[in-house]
């Protein structure tokens, strides 16, 4: 739209000779950097998702892999976080791949076998008779797969096929080649006995020191001069620091969709009117007939499954299960009587106590399960049909009749794992969500009753040991209505989305939301593959839009809101890969350039070198720091300073420092005190922990070097 915008600004004539030059292109064009061209080059090969050091990252793999998670992780995590783990796993073989190919590792077919064996040893399938693993077991099963490709065999109980055996031997080597990579970088490191004396003297070595600390803040910012060269140069020596990738920063004000209290109203008026009798006219039989509302039906369950947006619950409550605003007046209702019309959780509703019981509040069972094939959560191994589990289920219910001490010898007929563990004993609360069938015969059988009974995951072969407190429990209905905004309502919402987006600009945007009363919401530092906006959730969109190349600075967009609703956004700025800019930086920066520029005072304008007479001079006390150390440079009650603590180390006893420049202010110490510790006489426990820690830093920072280095062209954002 920008750049539409920029066109129809040259004029007639102009815009002829863009369009006619744009066709001359397009038509005669053939050598490098054409339009044609243009269609062939890497931005535009749907091929690929990346290209690292060379080598690509094939769309079509990419894709299958991020599919194949997301399945197995059923939706507890986002596409967009999916796509990035699987994008990270990627990077991470074809940048490691680079370096074997530099540094010749492979992966040869006595390795291979090595790493086969060690992943497999323990899977009965491939053992033979001695339960040894038996290499020619295994190439016998592989050259099975590779004869009935592309059909499955079952292995460890899931199905593979040839394709993804391939698949399994292919991580199996990469997995291998990583760590022969990082076992050649661990040959490298090295801990000496030097560094296990520091590391021992570092933790034991302490220093008691008095010090006075004149903070920053004594300090007014009117009392400094600070230039922007000032910040910039502290910005360009800590040039890693603000580098960054491409960000963009967005400002929206939202017009959410709510109903308005006329659409309350309406959406009250109407429950009541299903509560009540109602009376129609029959024109076939002449007569007025009367129809039963909520408050007079005899058919709760059909009446609310009907009418209501919330079904019937049928199961009883106690009174802690209710909501604490309306518990009292609900739960102390006779049966057959109405609480209501009320307003909760965005529904119009009006309760009705349709019984009471008096049930326990948790009861003790054990059970036996016995599944069948096609009920819920059955194994490969769960073949019975219905009607044989069934049988096996009598059988087994009529043994323990007779004699309920065979109970456990029987438990391995049982499916469920985890209560076998405990003797088939399951102790739950009557609110805690168990299968239906299961739960009532738990709380509405006496106690010692055993019997089989039937749910989703099969049949339970249950006995009641105990039950715990009883108490009123109620049944209770609800007809209730969710509160939605209207079409007149959504007509009025849209209309001012409208007349905002028409009326903006970019230099109005702010004054014109604050006029009408809509508040601009900012976000900052927006990475391109990112999909979620705070409070508006995941927009995808609005980031595609905020990244798309013919989107400028101070353009405006509409975008509807899945809740419900929109979104009018303006692109408020551009960072593209480098070095942030000044604003953003100095966020940071000037702080820290202002307390430099304030120690610089406060050290000029100390007057004495004696720590009592600097304490008088600031009107500070002086305070103590007792038996602190360098690998914990911790003052009480002021908190990390490193600065400050090694130089209390340095110096000698009885001697006041020169200014420190610490986290919190400018210090100056008098040691009191140093206890140097003991020497040990063998300090390999302590070498052989630095070694430990120090591999798997030295192994991520390889990595992060490796990942800096590469040359990495990322497409992802083209098709997510």
């Amino acid at each position: 739209m920008a750049v539409l915008g920029k066109i129809r600004a040259l004029g007639p004539v102009a815009l002829i000779s863009v369009i006619g030059l744009a066709l001359f292109a397009f038509v005669f064009s053939t050598g490098t950097g054409t339009v044609t061209d243009a269609f062939k080059s890497d931005e535009f090969n749907q091929s690929r998702v990346a290209i690292v050091n060379g080598i690509e990252m094939d769309r079509s793999d990419f894709m299958r892999n991020v599919d194949n998670i997301e399945q197995q992780n059923r939706g507890s995590r986002s596409s967009i976080q999916t796509m990035n783990s699987v994008w990270e796993s990627e990077l991470k073989k074809l940048i490691l791949q680079s370096e074997y190919e530099k540094i010749g590792i492979s992966v040869e077919r006595e390795m291979m076998r090595d790493l086969l064996r060690n992943n497999l040893s323990s899977f009965a399938d491939f053992q033979n008779d001695n339960s040894e693993f038996d290499e020619q077991i295994l190439n016998q099963f592989i050259s099975n797969l590779k004869e009935i490709s592309p059909e499955t065999i079952e292995l460890q109980g899931s199905l593979v096929n040839y394709e993804s055996w391939n698949n399994f031997e292919n991580s199996v080597a990469s997995q291998g080649l990583e760590q022969l990579y990082y076992n050649l970088i661990d040959a490298g490191i090295h801990t000496s006995l030097f560094e296990g004396e520091e590391s021992h003297y570092n933790s034991n070595d302490l220093v008691d020191f008095r010090y006075v600390k004149i903070p920053f803040s004594s300090i007014t910012d009117d009392e400094i001069k600070i230039t922007k060269s000032d910040v910039n140069e502290y910005i360009n020596d800590n040039e890693s620091v603000y580098s960054s990738d491409p960000r963009r920063d967005l400002i929206y004000v939202r017009f959410d969709e709510k109903p308005s209290e006329t659409d309350e109203s309406d959406f009250m008026t109407a429950l009541e009117e299903l509560t009540e009798d109602r009376v129609e006219y029959d024109i076939n039989s002449n007569e007025k007939i009367t129809y039963k509302g909520f408050k007079n039906t005899e058919n709760n369950e059909d009446y609310i499954n009907t009418n209501s947006a919330i079904k019937l619950y049928d199961s009883y409550v106690f009174k802690t299960s209710l909501s604490p605003k309306f518990a009292d007046e609900i739960f102390n209702l006779d049966k057959g009587e109405l609480f209501g019309p009320y307003k909760e959780d965005g529904f119009v509703k009006t309760t009705k106590l349709i019984d009471t019981k008096i049930l326990p509040d948790s009861a003790k069972v054990r059970h036996i399960l016995i599944p069948y094939m096609g009920s819920f959560r059955s194994g490969p191994n769960d073949s019975k049909s219905k009607d044989e589990a069934k049988k096996t289920a009598d059988s087994i219910n009529n043994v323990l009749k007779r004699n309920r001490g065979k109970f456990n010898s029987l438990l391995s007929l049982s499916s469920d794992q985890v209560s076998n563990e405990n003797d088939g004993v399951i102790e739950f609360a009557y609110i805690d969500g168990f299968a239906p069938e299961f739960r009532d015969f738990s709380f509405e059988k006496r106690v010692g009753a055993i019997d089989v009974v039937e749910t989703d995951f099969g049949f339970h072969i249950i006995e009641i040991l105990s039950q715990g407190t009883k108490q009123k429990a109620i049944k209770v209905g609800n007809l209730a209505l969710k509160i939605e905004p209207s079409e007149r309502t959504r007509d009025s919402i849209y209309s001012l989305a409208s007349k905002f987006e028409i009326a903006v600009n970019s230099d109005n945007f702010r004054e014109y939301a604050k006029e009408i009363g809509m508040k601009v919401s900012p976000v900052n530092n927006i990475a391109e593959l990112d999909e979620n906006i705070p409070i508006l959730g995941k927009q995808r969109n609005i980031i595609r839009w905020a990244y798309d190349a013919n989107t400028d600075v101070g353009d405006i967009k509409r975008f509807n809101i899945s809740e419900g609703g929109y979104a009018i956004v303006m692109l408020s700025s551009v960072n593209d890969k480098g070095m942030m800019s000044y604003d953003k930086s100095s966020i940071t920066a000037l702080p820290i350039v202002k307390n430099k520029k304030k120690a610089e005072k406060i050290i000029s304008n100390t007057n004495f070198s004696d720590i009592d007479q600097i304490a008088n001079q600031y009107g500070l006390q002086v305070e103590s720091a007792l038996s602190v150390n360098l690998n914990n440079p911790v003052i009480s009650g002021v908190g990390n300073e490193p600065s400050v603590v090694g130089y209390a180390m340095g110096i000698n006893k009885e001697t006041t420092s020169q200014a420190i420049i610490g986290e919190s202010g400018v210090f100056y110490i008098y040691v009191t005190e140093r206890r140097k510790a003991a020497s040990l006489d063998n300090y390999m426990s302590l070498i052989n922990n630095i070694n430990s820690s120090r591999t798997s830093q030295i192994r991520s920072n390889a990595y992060n070097a490796l990942k800096d280095k590469a040359e990495i062209v990322d497409y992802r954002a083209t098709f997510y």
